[in-house]
């Protein structure tokens, strides 16, 4: 097929659309939104509709965009507060973690390649690249499922996950990089001593540049970014948020630039960002929201179209054997030792902790790398993790909320807010009183009577489906919802 701009954007468009009645249908089934957009790349794709789509550099251009976006958004809506409490199990889950992960994954999946019943060989070296481009949980779907789904975990989990989920890529990303380096130096057989101490040195110096340059460019370009954020005076407010996209594509250029690892420092940026108080905040959010969704839509189509169904299924075997062994052993194992420290952290914690090991769009995104360096057996990896990715979004990603009732790790879910009212963050704390018999009968009918503290004013009141502007006079009934607002600063 002829691709012209017309063209690209019908089918562009048709997808999307198509895409989005899919995941209204497959929701009823409890599956993963983002494993529906995936699924319709495919249907669309090569061994469907017949799209033709096989550029492994664009595809891996998009997901680099896509992973800045979702990473940023993660960051800014993650409170300090609530990530200060399980900093030390969260970094340790995404580092100790991720090389564990990598570690016994690799070692079995070289058993694998070793078994002779099983028409499956890889390399050394490429079995543990392989198992390095799976080896972090995919923030964008652990994002999507914890946060798109309500669930209100205990024991500080959520947080806990989320910190894993969004800081755990840039160490399984220098972790691929480097095994690349290394299939690309020398092979299995020629690999001497002194070049195998040379290469481990410098890959060590890697990882801590890669750490330090990203921490240090993402701390650097979240303070800058509330400052210039709240002098710079513009006249459209919508630029804000453009302007503020800019930054994060400026902060993971020049991280990467300077051999850091850009992820990261977009990830920080988005924390500092979002736990310092800026203009327009709830209008920046919210473009931002949108713009994950719309990031994580091209995604996963463009990923979907990427694979070849029946290519997949040649490897599908040893793909399940792999897949199996992640979530039932490595990454158990894994999170149990690297959380022998943390002693406060349950068993039952632990378990669900295993269980959300999701893959997604990022371990299929690191696949594609060896792809573009000719890595032998490059195919291989590329469709093995997306079988993989496949695997878990199904399994893992359709049973999280069962595996929390089952630990018994839920909370009530919090009540629905009764006004759908977005205040700027300047006008004071927002917060929400119902009005009970008690209530009136200890401080009156009217908000005259009401007693509230100083500083405190009642903005809306809603009464069944009405809404009504207060006065002090006006005669309050059961039931009755106050919308009020503290102010920040109350004279004395």
């Amino acid at each position: 097929m002829f691709y012209t701009s017309g063209n690209l954007l019908l089918i562009g468009s048709v997808l999307i659309f198509c895409s989005i009645l899919i995941t209204k249908a497959g929701g009823r089934f409890g599956l993963p939104t983002l494993l529906l957009f995936l699924v319709a790349g495919m249907l669309f794709g090569r061994d469907g509709l017949g799209i033709e789509f096989d550029n492994v550099g664009q595809a891996q251009f998009v997901g680099m965009v896509a992973l800045c976006v979702i990473l940023f958004t993660g960051g800014l809506e993650t409170r300090i507060a609530d990530i200060k409490p399980v900093l030390g199990s969260g970094l340790t889950l995404s580092t100790v973690g991720v090389l564990l992960t990598t570690a016994l994954t690799g070692l079995f999946i070289y058993a694998l390649a070793m078994w002779d019943a099983l028409s499956f060989e890889l390399p050394l070296i490429t079995c543990f690249l392989l198992a390095a481009t799976m080896s972090s949980t995919d923030s964008a779907t652990v994002f999507n499922i914890l946060r798109g789904k309500n669930i209100n975990l205990k024991n500080n989990l959520q947080p806990m996950l989320e910190l894993e989920s969004g800081s755990n890529d840039p160490m399984a990303y220098i972790l691929t990089i480097v095994l690349i380096q290394l299939a690309l130096t020398v092979g299995d057989s020629s690999m001497g001593t002194v070049q195998a101490n040379v290469l481990i040195v410098d890959s060590l110096k890697v990882l801590v540049q890669q750490f330090a340059a990203g921490i240090m460019m993402g701390a650097g370009a979240g303070f800058a970014t509330v400052w210039i954020m709240n002098k710079v005076n513009l006249n459209n407010i919508p630029l804000y948020s453009i302007m503020l996209m800019s930054i994060v594509f400026f902060t993971f250029a020049l991280t990467d630039i300077l051999d850091g690892n850009g992820y990261l420092a977009v990830y920080i940026a988005g924390i500092i960002v979002g736990n310092n108080r800026i203009g327009n905040r709830k209008q920046v959010v919210a473009f931002f929201d949108g713009m994950t969704w719309i990031m994580q839509i091209g995604m996963f189509l463009l990923l979907g179209l990427l694979v070849d169904p029946s290519e997949m299924w040649k490897t599908a075997i040893a793909a399940l054997f792999i897949g199996v062994f992640m979530m039932f052993v490595a990454r158990p194992v894994s999170v149990m030792l690297s959380l022998i420290p943390f002693k406060n952290i349950s068993v039952k914690s632990k378990i669900f902790t295993s269980w959300v090991g999701l893959r997604g769009a990022v371990p299929i995104i690191f696949a594609i790398y060896p792809v573009v360096e000719n890595i032998p057996g490059s195919d291989a990896i590329f469709n093995i993790v997306f079988f993989i990715t496949l695997l878990s979004m199904v399994l893992q990603g359709g049973t999280i909320v069962m595996a929390a009732e089952k630990l018994d790790l839920l909370l009530p879910a919090e009540k629905e807010k009764n006004f759908n009212v977005e205040l700027p963050d300047e006008a004071g704390e927002q917060s929400e009183i119902t009005v009970t018999e008690e209530l009136l009968c200890e401080k009156g009918k009217t908000l005259q009577t009401l007693g509230l503290p100083q500083g405190v004013l009642v903005v809306m009141i809603k009464r069944g489906d009405r809404y009504i502007v207060p006065t002090g006079t006006v005669e309050l009934q059961a039931g009755d919802h106050l919308l009020t607002i503290a102010s920040s600063e109350i004279e004395e």
